[in-house]
Parts: structure tokens; sequence; C-alpha cells
């Protein structure tokens, strides 16, 4: 919801429609991917699946991408929040920075600190919230489309005759278009972040083969209902250069708004933008607040596989990783770097990072998946015996993993500084986007350098054990969350 806006006033309506509805397509088949291996697996941990059936090497890499790319979140959300807060305050939004971000900061900290017994309802709670806006904007857009509002105006497709479907900026009508497509890439990218956590959701019930496809099928509903529809709704009702999109490309525009608050000002009711804006403010640092959740507990799992210095797996009485948390608190302050940049750019520049992160972490997945199959088909386990099977199998795979790195490739095409300057390439934009490869690359190597790890060998991994550590973990109660005393993993569960 707080991207959109700035992929409109980017590339056009056409575009944003196009690439939601790709990456939309690639998570899904992600998360099939990521049904059949955690449904089967009783490890909630991806990584450790990766070491389990793929490489150890990939496990400890998958591991501290998470890591990055969650901590990378918490910076991010607190400038989505400063460019939020200055739909109140204008021009001043400068002048309070450092002070917003240490109340972001702090409501955080503490929340993870005092609070994470009440995570699971409230992100329960939050997330039906979420559910009931989504579907009351959804009615507002279509009633607003028809001529419902004030001025009861049929936009229709209007806005992609003028200011056009692509915002292409070039001379040449294709390289404008594919320019177009391809710069909300990482918008689109960002809008489906954490989708694959529904992995250790499933782990957490009673019926794994049920949770898995209810996921799915949820998870699906969120794509075409939640994000696809409401950018195509998006696209109608709010022109591509209009200048209260949110996060607009000139710093100097009074009041930036996410473009759902600009769809709620057509209402005529002056307290619905107010309303939605501030929702949009909550919902944003809820998310900043579980990316330092999951970041705390995935240093955590680090530590506990030796993959992290040992301190950091210690907790309190209260079962919390309390150093774990504490260091990703510290350097959660980056956030801080707000205050001497303008939050859109700094805004921006997060975005490109995780979004390749996410990518990453994706393609990550899909190989686990394409290892797993791999397995079954050596040690001859039938689709019977599966407790999720994945629709599209291994196929999908291949082709949401030959997508993934086809994304990765054309960022590359959208470099250039400016379109009145084509030829000037855009360093900053350049680091920013393909940080995460050679990262991704010094980690994979650096591991199997140090340990001398090998690639698994199908035939050498244990499938009935991890099935029947599956079955016991359905037929028990649920892993405890935070807030109990954490218990250490078995040697068996932990084993590569």
């Amino acid at each position: 919801m707080i991207c959109a806006g700035r992929a409109l006033s980017q590339a056009g309506p056409a575009s944003i429609l196009i690439s939601y509805t790709c990456v939309g397509i690639i998570v899904y088949l992600v998360l099939c991917a990521l049904g059949e291996v955690a449904s089967w697996s009783p490890e909630p941990s991806m990584a450790e699946n990766a070491s389990r059936f793929c490489d150890p090497a990939l496990g400890f890499t998958l591991g501290w991408i998470y890591w990055l790319k969650f901590m990378l979140v918490i910076p991010n959300q607190c400038a989505a929040g400063e460019l939020l807060i200055a739909y109140w305050q204008g021009n001043d939004e400068k002048g309070y920075s450092i002070l917003w971000i240490t109340l972001f900061l702090a409501m955080i900290i503490v929340a993870n600190l005092k609070c994470t017994q009440y995570f699971d309802k409230y992100e329960i709670f939050i997330s039906v919230v979420k559910i009931i806006v989504m579907l009351g904007l959804l009615c507002l857009c279509i009633v607003l489309a028809l001529g419902g509002g004030p001025k009861h105006d049929k936009k229709g497709f209007r806005y992609w005759s003028y200011p056009g479907a692509f915002a292409q900026h070039s001379g040449k009508e294709a390289a404008g278009i594919l320019r177009a497509v391809f710069r909300t890439v990482p918008s689109a990218t960002l809008a489906y972040l954490g989708s694959e956590l529904m992995g250790i959701t499933i782990l957490r019930t009673h019926n794994p083969r049920e949770a898995a496809g209810q996921a799915i099928e949820s998870n699906c509903y969120r794509i075409l209902a939640v994000n696809i529809v409401n950018v195509a709704l998006l696209g109608l009702l709010v022109p591509s250069d209009a200048h209260a999109l949110a996060l607009g490309q000139t710093p100097d525009k009074p009041r930036p708004a996410s473009a759902f608050v600009t769809i709620a000002q057509y209402t005529g009711w002056s307290q619905l933008p107010h309303i939605l804006n501030a929702f949009l403010l909550v919902c944003v640092i809820s998310a900043a607040s579980q990316a330092l959740y999951l970041a705390t507990r995935t240093l955590y799992e680090l530590a506990i596989d030796q993959h992290a210095p040992s301190f950091l797996d210690r907790t309190n009485n209260r079962g919390i990783p309390i150093y774990a948390l504490g260091v990703c608190a510290v350097i959660g302050c980056t956030a801080y770097l707000n205050a001497f940049s303008r939050s859109q750019k700094l805004f921006k520049n997060h975005v490109n990072l995780v979004s390749m992160f996410s990518i990453l972490t994706w393609a990550s997945m899909l190989v686990v998946h394409i290892s797993f199959v791999r397995v079954r088909k050596v040690q001859r386990i039938a689709d019977g015996d599966l407790v999720f099977k994945a629709p599209f199998g291994v196929f999908g795979s291949w082709v949401a993993l030959l997508a993934c790195i086809f994304f990765s490739i054309i960022r590359v095409f959208d470099l250039t500084n400016s379109d009145a300057e084509p030829r000037r390439f855009d360093y900053l934009a350049f680091m920013t986007s393909y940080a995460g490869i050679p990262l991704y690359a010094i980690l994979a190597v650096g591991y199997k350098l140090v340990t001398r790890s090998h690639t698994v060998s199908p035939d050498s991994v244990e499938m009935k054990s991890i099935k029947a550590g599956q079955d016991t973990v359905g037929a028990g109660r649920p892993p405890a969350a935070w807030g109990q005393p954490l218990q250490v993993r078995s040697e068996t569960a932990r084993m590569r």
C-alpha cells in the first residue's frame, strides 16, 4: 500500500498491473514449493531444510540473508512512517525526524522486550483489521470508478489514455514500455514481503496437510484481491502524474501521502484520508516490530546452529533471547540515517536492497524444493505419501527460479539516472540493487571454504526419520511461542 503510489508515478497503471501480477505468480509458486517442503519437515526453519536437502552452505547463507533482510526492513519502515507523518506536517518533516525515529524505535523495542506473549493475538487482530480495511478500500475504489463519488465522475480507463498506460519518457516506444515495467519490480517485490513466512505457520498447527492447503489458498486470495485488484483500481482512479502520490519524486511538493489516501480524498469526507493515513502508520510500525521480532529469532537460531556467536542464544527467564534482541536493536538504529537524508531517497534505496534480498530468498527456497523432489525420486517416495504436494510440482519451481533470475538481471536496464540524461548511470541505485548478490556468494563460498562442506547426496537424507518427526509435530502441540521459556532443539532436529 505504501509503494504502489510511487510505482504508479514512476511507470503508469499498466506497468504496475503487469509487474504486480508477474511477481504475484512467482510468489504463489514459491508458496506452493514451500508448502510441500515445510509440511514434510518438522523444522520451521527453511535454513534447516536447505542444509538437510541441498547443501549446508545454502542453509548458512539463507539464514544470514534472512537476517539481513529483516534488519533492512526496520529503517525502511521508519522511513515510510516519516513519509506518512509528513502528510500532516507538510514541508517541516525533517524538523522532527529524530523525534519520530526515536519514538518508532522505542515502540518496537519495548514491544519485543515486554509484549512478546501477546504477539500471536496481536498479529491475528491486525491481520483481520487489514483484511477489513483492504476490502473496504476495494469496495470504495469500485464505487468511485463507477461514478459513485461526489462529482459522479465515471473515470473508466481515462488515465490509461492520458497521462498514459505506460510512463515511457523515452523516444523509443518499446524501450520506454519495458523500462516502465522494469522499474516497478522492486516495489512489486516489496508488496509481497514476508509471504514465505507461511512455512513457520504450517508447522505450528495440528494438521500440516490441511494447514498447507489453507495457507496457500488464503495467500492466493491475498495476491489476487489485495494486491492485483487494488493496484488495477488504483490505476483507474489516480493519474500517474498526480502530485499527491505517495513518496513523490520531488521533495518540495507538500503533504506527500499514500496513493490510497489520495483516493480517500475523492470521497469528499474530510476525515477519511486522515483515518486511513493513521491506519497505514499503524501498519508500518507493526511491520517494523515484526521485522525486529523475526530478525531476533533468526539470529537466535543462527547462534543455536553455531553459525553466530554463542552468547546470542542466551535467553532471560521469560524465554526472550535478550542478547540477540539487543544486537538487532542496536543495528536497527541505522534508521537514524533518515534524519540526515531525504526520506524518499533513503526509502528508495532500502526498497532496492530489500527486494533483492527477497528475490534471493525466494530463489533459495525454490532450489530447496527442487533438491527435495530429487531426494524423493531417488528414495522412491510416491506423491501420495506427501503431506502436501505443490500443484505445479518441480516444473513450477523451475519456472519461478528462472523468473527470479530474470527479474534480478532486468534491473540494470533502469539504472540510468534520469530520462533527461539517459547516458548518466545511477551508481547508487546499482549498488543498492545488486549488493545482495556478491554478499550471497561470499557467504556461500566462504562457508564451503572454511568448513569444506559438500552438497548433500540424495541417498544420505533420512526421509523416514524426518516424516516421523513431522508426524510427531502434527500430533503434538505447536512449538512454544516467545514469552514462554524457549527450549533448545535436540541434536536430531539440528542434524545436517
